[in-house]
């Protein structure tokens, strides 16, 4: 499913980012917070993990983000982690660090599209919230 996804419009529909994200991350026993990178044209240039972590936490670096964004060439990101526990529900924590990378790929000019929280019954964007 990566494979076919890079170089598509992967936010061009929502279902198809759902469905990617889930085939990746839905089921994982263990956090992981992973990073879209788009092209100026929405297409997926990279999917990485940056932090893999514990049943209820994953740490990331806003440095990393965009360091890594910088290095694919990315004009905008879709932050993407899971929780394993399923509740989908934002973290004070999980609120922080997407303030924290939206403060370190601004003044890059790499904008963050959404954050979306992935549990086996459900997701939560950060977008549709009003927290991004």
């Amino acid at each position: 499913a990566q494979r076919e996804a890079v170089g598509r419009q992967v936010i061009s529909s929502w279902s198809q980012l759902l469905a990617y994200c889930r085939i990746g991350m839905a089921h994982e026993g263990r956090e992981q917070f992973r990073v879209l990178f788009l092209d100026v044209r929405n297409q997926l240039l990279a999917d990485r993990v940056l932090g893999t972590g514990t049943i209820d936490q994953a740490p990331v670096y806003p440095r990393e983000v965009a360091k890594q964004a910088l290095s694919h060439n990315a004009a905008a990101v879709i932050l993407v982690h899971n929780h394993p526990s399923g509740d989908t529900r934002p973290s004070a924590a999980d609120i922080a660090i997407t303030k924290a990378v939206v403060a370190a790929l601004a003044p890059l000019s790499i904008q963050v599209h959404d954050h979306l929280i992935i549990g086996a019954r459900g997701e939560s964007s950060f977008k549709a919230l009003g927290l991004l």
